[in-house]
């Protein structure tokens, strides 16, 4: 997606380009647990173009119904 991210430790990330400098380019990715899942869509409704999101089961396992909440809210969202 082009982010640029330093790793500090295991538990510490820092993301550069929170001024709007760079912005996130859509791509196709896959859910590689709950958590990183979320990061995954708030990235993707952040990022230009259109995102795919894969195995999305993990997303659902910890956020019930979040794409219908999403659209509530004004996210563009389809489950294909």
């Amino acid at each position: 997606m082009g982010a640029k991210i330093i790793l500090c430790d295991p538990h510490r990330a820092v993301v550069i380009g929170h001024d709007f400098k760079s912005r996130l380019k859509a791509t196709t990715m896959s859910s590689p647990d709950i958590r990183a899942g979320i990061s995954l869509l708030i990235a993707a409704l952040s990022a230009k173009g259109t995102s795919t999101i894969q195995n999305i089961e993990q997303i659902d396992r910890g956020y019930e119904r979040i794409d219908e909440r999403l659209r509530a809210i004004g996210a563009k969202i389809v489950r294909a």
